[in-house]
Formats: structure tokens, C-alpha cells, sequence
């Protein structure tokens, strides 16, 4: 194995059998052996599973990579099998260095020895002597910050205190490899500060970071590269970013498909209705003998309107963008508070920004939003359309229009303004913007319209000799001699 490398997977695949019944498990033990006594191949008595399928990468020592992915996408038994807990099917995996892994609530831990007794255990597997577990006990204590509780049986222990323990045992040992899949979702809030911290800690010393979660701002933030899986095979390896927005893509597809099955399920019932009854009308027409009512249907009321012309925007925004493309994003503008085109700003000034889009077919119950990020992909803000709806509507804010509630035609253009004080600090700023139907004016049924990454940046800087801060927001403090 390269000494560069601290993961290298290669053609990694895993197969489950899947028994209909307990007993089949059984059979199939015995009928393979007694078939094989006399030379014949046993019928299976199983369905395959392949929870993962010729997977193959490799990740070098110091990067931080995320795994993505659906549940059922082969996420856990990927790193199940990277740390070795479970046997590969066919293809390889090897580590270089020491693997710390945090994979299911309280795993490794034995539930009747206490606290104590379970981290020199641990530390044990993990290859440290116990004067080793002697020196980092107290800063394994003091992180997991489980107090008395550390002499106790671990099965006493809430899931959090588990949750505490495990990881401080894990990120103590300074490991080559940390291994993190969905472990931190029970910790409270100050926890998880802790746990990121020691993280961005241990990256920065140059430990490998393999992370696992279901949080897309988590992975965008904790890892500069990602892998997406689905259905057990990678379905994108890049950027963090450019692998969310793959996965957001796919997300949509499947909402979309299964919004689809329901639509085609509620004409279908639809169509039922009225065959029934028009069969009622009939049915009493012919008993009062009159003639027969026509039983020819005029389906132009319920054709569909197909639009062959495919929405035109740039290769670069195709690359960017996904959506039902029902309506589109035309142009995102930048201006200055004297109304001119600009994409630089102090802290203190007036940005609008404008948002110009386009229905492509009769639309209401809209809201068009935006999101900005730092490079560093943390969302420093979102908002649309509906937060302004839903303020005047609550009365927390003055009485106007509600976008929410318009109407519009096919091919209808307009345009969304949005004011802001920059309020930020020194970086390079990405927006992000979107069109959606919302079901309620709020946000609980929302399809997608149309979505763009980076449809516009901009930048801050402050005036070091006159006007300077540190931090990611301008807080406009004041300080003063009391």
C-alpha cells in the first residue's frame, strides 16, 4: 500500500442472503451439505442482496472525505467493513495506520462492566498499554464529562452519556483514521461544539476523517471531499459541494417520481369516478326508456399540455441547477444602494439583490428564496419570499402583499428584490436561489421548481485602518469606559 494513502478500497462488494423464514436459514445448511456429499450444487433457498457492488477508491492521508447517501444505500456496511467488523464478499480494503471508529450507539462497550472498566478495554483493542490509558484517562473523563457515572455499569447510562464516553474515547487516542457514521445526532448542542471542535482539531493535526451524516451542512463543512452512494454503488466522488448537489439532484428525482405515482394514482381514481358514473346515468336513462346519453368523453378537458421547448440556460447553470423546470431562474443581479451593478461591499453597506424568473406553465403558491455561504460553504443566511408572507400573515410584520397567494400565467416574467445589510465578514460569498411551490404558506409541502447553485458571488472587505472586525458577522458592537 502507498504511504500516501491512509484508505484504498478496491472492487469492494457485499452480498446478503435473505431467508423468507427462519427455518429456510437451516435447510439450505443442510440440503448444501448433503448435495455436496453426493456431487450435486444445492438449490438456494435465499434472495441476494448486494449491499454494496464493486465500490473502489482511494483517500489519501489528511483529507476529510463525507459518505452520502439515502438509508438503504450501503453507507454503514461501507465503513463496517473498511474498520473490519465485517467480511467482504470480493474486493479488498486496506488501512494505514491506527482506525478509530465510532459506528452504532455504545458499540464495543460490554453493557454489564462499568465506564472505567469499558475505556481501558477499549483502549486496549485500540493497541494502547495501560500507562498509555493512564495518561489520557483524565482527558478522556473530562471530555465525556459523565461525572460519577464513570464508575457505574454502562448499561445504566442514557443514550447521550453513551454517546459522550464512546467518542471520547475514540478522538483521545489522537488515531491516523477516525471513523464517525451518525453518532453525534443524540448529543445535546454544547456536545457537538465539543465534538466538532476536537474534529477540526484532529484534521488540522493531520488525522484522516471518514464522516457519515444525513446533515448536508455537517458534511460540507467537516469534509473537502464526499462520496455519494446509492443503491450500494457510487453514484458521484468529488467536491463536497459538487457531491450535495448530486445528491440533492437525486433526492428530487425521487420526490418527483413519487409526487408522479401519486398524481397518476389520483387520475386513475378520478377516471374510475366517472366511468361510474356515467354508468349510473345510463342506467336510469334506460329505465325511464329514454334514448342513451352519449357515452363519447371529451378528453381535450384533461389532455396535457406538453411544452417541447426546453427551458434555455447556459451549460454552466444546467451543471448547477435541477428542478421541474415548471418555472426557471433567468438572472440574479447584484447592486450596490445607488442602484449600480456591483459585487464588492463594506460590512455597512445596502445590497439588493434580483432575482428575474420566468413560469413555463400556470402557476401559484410560489416562493423564491435565497441562501448565502461563505467559501467555506457555512450557510451564513436563508431567505424568500414565504418568510415575508409568513410575517405578514402572523402579524409580525406590516401589512402588504402576499406573494404566496399571486397568480400566474404561463410565460409570465417578473422579478424578486431582495434588500439586506451586508453584515458580514471579509470572505468570498456564493448565492444560492430557488423557485418552489409551497402546498401552505409555510414551509411543509414544498416541490421544486427550480434550483441554482452559485448563480452569484460577491465579496467583503473591511477597512483595516477604520472600520475592522473579526468573525463571520458584524455584530456592531460598542464598547465603552464605565
Amino acid at each position: 500500500m502507498c504511504s500516501d494513502f491512509a484508505i484504498q478500497v478496491k472492487n469492494l462488494s457485499k452480498c446478503y442472503q435473505i431467508y423468507d423464514r427462519p427455518s429456510d436459514r437451516l435447510k439450505q445448511s443442510i440440503y448444501t451439505g448433503l448435495r455436496r456429499l453426493v456431487g450435486q450444487n444445492a438449490k438456494p433457498l435465499f434472495r441476494e442482496f448486494w449491499a454494496l457492488r464493486d465500490i473502489t477508491f482511494d483517500i489519501v492521508k489528511g483529507e476529510s472525505v463525507g459518505i452520502i447517501g439515502q438509508n438503504g444505500s450501503g453507507k454503514s456496511t461501507l465503513l463496517q467493513l473498511i474498520c473490519g467488523t465485517l467480511n467482504a464478499t470480493s474486493g479488498t480494503v486496506k488501512t494505514n495506520g491506527r482506525v478509530a471508529a465510532l459506528l452504532e450507539l455504545g458499540s464495543g462497550f460490554n453493557p454489564e462492566f462499568t465506564g472505567r472498566e469499558n475505556v481501558y478495554m477499549n483502549g486496549a483493542v485500540l493497541g494502547l498499554s495501560e500507562a498509555e490509558i493512564n495518561d489520557r484517562f483524565d482527558e478522556i473523563l473530562t471530555f465525556a464529562d459523565i461525572g460519577e457515572f464513570i464508575d457505574q455499569p454502562t448499561k445504566t447510562y442514557s443514550s447521550g452519556m453513551l454517546v459522550r464516553l464512546a467518542f471520547a474515547v475514540q478522538v483521545c487516542i489522537e488515531p491516523d483514521i477516525l471513523i464517525v457514521d451518525e453518532a453525534l445526532a443524540v448529543g445535546d448542542a454544547l456536545f457537538q461544539k465539543r465534538c466538532f471542535e476536537r474534529m477540526d482539531r484532529l484534521r488540522t493535526n493531520g488525522t484522516t476523517l471518514l464522516f457519515v451524516s444525513h446533515d448536508q451542512e455537517s458534511v460540507r463543512t467537516m469534509t473537502n471531499k464526499a462520496i455519494f452512494l446509492e443503491h450500494g454503488v457510487v453514484k458521484f466522488s468529488g467536491t463536497s459541494a459538487d457531491a450535495l448537489l448530486e445528491y440533492r439532484k437525486s433526492l428530487h428525482e425521487v420526490e418527483s417520481k413519487r409526487l408522479s405515482q401519486v398524481a397518476e394514482h389520483l387520475k386513475e381514481k378520478a377516471r374510475q369516478a366517472r366511468v361510474a358514473t356515467q354508468e349510473k346515468i345510463q342506467q336510469a336513462a334506460a329505465e325511464e326508456e329514454k334514448p342513451e346519453p352519449s357515452t363519447a368523453q371529451d378528453n381535450t378537458a384533461v389532455a396535457v399540455s406538453e411544452d417541447s421547448t426546453t427551458p434555455a440556460f447556459s451549460e454552466r447553470l444546467k451543471a448547477y441547477s435541477f428542478g421541474d423546470l415548471d418555472a426557471e431562474v433567468l438572472d440574479v443581479s447584484l447592486f450596490n444602494a445607488d442602484g449600480e451593478p456591483a459585487s464588492n461591499f463594506d460590512p455597512r453597506d445596502k445590497v439588493t439583490v434580483l432575482v428575474r424568473c420566468k413560469t413555463h406553465a400556470a402557476l401559484n403558491h410560489l416562493n423564491v428564496g435565497l441562501r448565502i455561504r461563505n467559501k467555506e460553504g457555512v450557510k451564513m443566511y436563508s431567505w424568500g419570499t414565504l418568510n415575508q408572507d409568513m410575517a405578514i400573515l402572523s402579524g409580525a410584520a406590516e401589512p402588504g402583499d402576499i406573494f404566496w397567494q399571486r397568480e400566474f400565467a404561463e410565460g409570465s416574467e417578473f422579478s424578486v428584490k431582495f434588500e439586506f445589510i451586508c453584515g458580514m465578514g471579509p470572505n468570498l460569498y456564493e448565492i444560492q436561489v430557488s423557485i418552489t411551490e409551497e402546498g401552505k404558506p409555510y414551509y411543509a409541502e414544498q416541490r421544486m421548481i427550480h434550483w441554482i447553485d452559485e448563480a452569484a458571488f460577491f465579496t467583503v472587505n473591511t477597512q483595516p485602518q477604520s472600520y475592522h472586525f473579526g468573525g463571520v458577522a458584524d455584530l456592531r458592537m460598542v464598547s465603552g469606559l464605565l
